[in-house]
């Protein structure tokens, strides 16, 4: 029996920013999980409710992680990057996000 569709709110596309592709997260995508960088005040709740509303999967797992914003220099002069929050997000068995195709 198939799972009833999430409405898809508006909310939801505040909540996940964009996919974070990178060497590290196309590894763990063989774990059936998929990576989103999303907004800082964004919680794990939010998170899943997000992602099956706009992908419509079924989510098992959401880890998040806060990078912490980088020191640099500009012309001598010091600034902060910004933190970024990330989330990975565990897709139930057989089930797959192809993150070049879009949202819905």
């Amino acid at each position: 029996m198939a799972k009833p569709q999430t409405a898809v709110d508006v909310r939801h596309y505040d909540v996940i920013v964009a996919p974070h592709i990178t060497e590290k997260a196309t590894l763990i995508s063989d774990q059936n999980a998929v990576v989103f960088r999303v907004a800082q005040t964004a919680t794990k709740p939010q998170i899943k409710a997000a992602v099956e509303a706009l992908f419509g999967v079924s989510v098992t797992g959401v880890n998040t992680i806060v990078q912490k914003g980088k020191t640099k220099r500009w012309k001598g002069v010091p600034y902060t990057k910004s933190d970024v929050k990330k989330a990975i997000v565990t897709l139930a068995a057989g089930q797959s996000i192809d993150i070049t195709e879009g949202v819905r």
